[in-house]
């Protein structure tokens, strides 16, 4: 039975990394997207990297990305944009691609 609860220690340790690994992508990918959506609303240096703490904040507030793309939709109809969900959307791909780069190349990079 050793044998069988070590093999069921590795798994869980493996799963854990994973979703670890899943959970600081994403909050990259929203950390991205922030500043891309930061920019498009004229914030700069530190009112950029704070508007994008608050991107990444907002996505813990409900599972999927409906929750940053109303937010960002928000927050530009606000200054007057009109921004549509499918350009969002392809803004978070790129942020979400960018994030995937970051962590591919090691932790040290992230």
């Amino acid at each position: 039975m050793k044998n069988f609860e070590d093999r069921k220690r590795g798994f869980e340790a493996t799963f854990s990394r994973a979703q670890e690994g899943a959970f600081r992508i994403t909050a990259r990918r929203n950390q991205h997207f922030g500043l891309a959506v930061a920019e498009r609303l004229g914030l700069k240096a530190e009112a950029a990297e704070a508007y994008a703490k608050t991107m990444v904040a907002a996505d813990l507030e409900a599972p999927g990305d409906a929750d940053i793309i109303r937010k960002a939709r928000g927050d530009l109809a606000g200054m007057g944009m009109i921004v549509g969900e499918a350009e969002l959307r392809s803004e978070l791909a790129r942020a979400a691609a960018a994030a995937g780069a970051q962590f591919s190349d090691g932790p040290e990079a992230a």
